[in-house]
């Protein structure tokens, strides 16, 4: 079995969000920790991958991987078209 270590952390939420994390829990049957410890995992995952992107991007920039829209320059005077 493998020894995972775990610390107990704590955090001031609204009511109305506890009630929910009480509804889900009770739904799911599971107790409320395994719901939060989800929650997180996902949302830290999430992060990590929207990090990631975004470092990709950057680096696409840096090396000089962009599209050039004509249109855009457009943008700072806009026209408008008559309705008839």
């Amino acid at each position: 079995m493998i020894n995972m270590r775990s610390r107990v952390v704590t955090a001031h939420i609204p009511d109305q969000l506890a009630r929910k994390l009480d509804s889900l829990a009770e739904r799911l049957e599971r107790p409320r920790g395994w719901v939060v410890r989800v929650a997180i995992e996902g949302y830290l995952a999430l992060d990590e991958e929207r990090h990631q992107e975004t470092l990709a991007a950057l680096a696409e920039v840096d090396a000089g991987e962009t599209i050039e829209h004509a249109w855009a320059g457009g943008l700072a005077s806009p026209r408008r078209k008559s309705r008839r």
